[in-house]
């Protein structure tokens, strides 16, 4: 799945060209999610790695307006949490 043998989580991000036609905007919400999820990953790659799992994610932006960072570190955060939790369900008990 991941090119790189030590990496387990790979993360991508992305806006609307229809929402935001401005690529100044685009960037923008891309900067906020990249910087929202680099302070909260590290739990779920420990996760991963507990799980001995790699994941690929993509992070989609599908509002119409421009959000506070505050909002988008929030979103982030419940996903980073759902994604650690359906690692953990997924886990095989005798490892």
């Amino acid at each position: 799945m991941l090119e790189k043998p030590g990496e387990v989580l790979e993360a991508g991000f992305g806006a609307s060209t229809r929402n935001f036609k401005s690529a100044v905007d685009r960037n923008r919400i891309k900067r906020l999610m990249r910087e929202a999820y680099r302070l909260q990953k590290d739990p779920l790659i420990g996760s991963l790695k507990q799980a001995k799992r790699q994941l690929a994610v993509f992070f989609i932006y599908t509002g119409s307006t421009l959000p506070e960072y505050r909002h988008v570190y929030a979103r982030i955060t419940a996903a980073c949490k759902r994604l650690i939790k359906i690692t953990d369900e997924n886990t095989p008990a005798d490892t």
